[in-house]
């Protein structure tokens, strides 16, 4: 478990220096250091369905009708 730990808390350290440009301040656990980055970030809108990266035709959702000429 000390090795999933540790992968967590490198992954951590690497967020961090990406997010704030230096490394982690404190040596804590990467939960500690994944939730103060998270709540750091404040809120953002984010609205995959209107993801620029994504066709309208590969999304499907609740209400949208399927496109069944794909299906046969």
């Amino acid at each position: 478990m000390e090795d999933r730990d540790q992968r967590i808390y490198e992954e951590a350290a690497a967020l961090w220096q990406e997010v704030f440009g230096e490394p982690p301040p404190v040596r804590a656990d990467g939960r500690t250091l994944l939730d103060i980055i998270t709540r750091s970030l404040g809120d953002t809108s984010y609205e995959r369905l209107r993801s620029p990266y994504l066709r309208p035709s590969t999304i499907v959702g609740p209400g949208q009708p399927r496109d069944n000429a794909r299906l046969r």
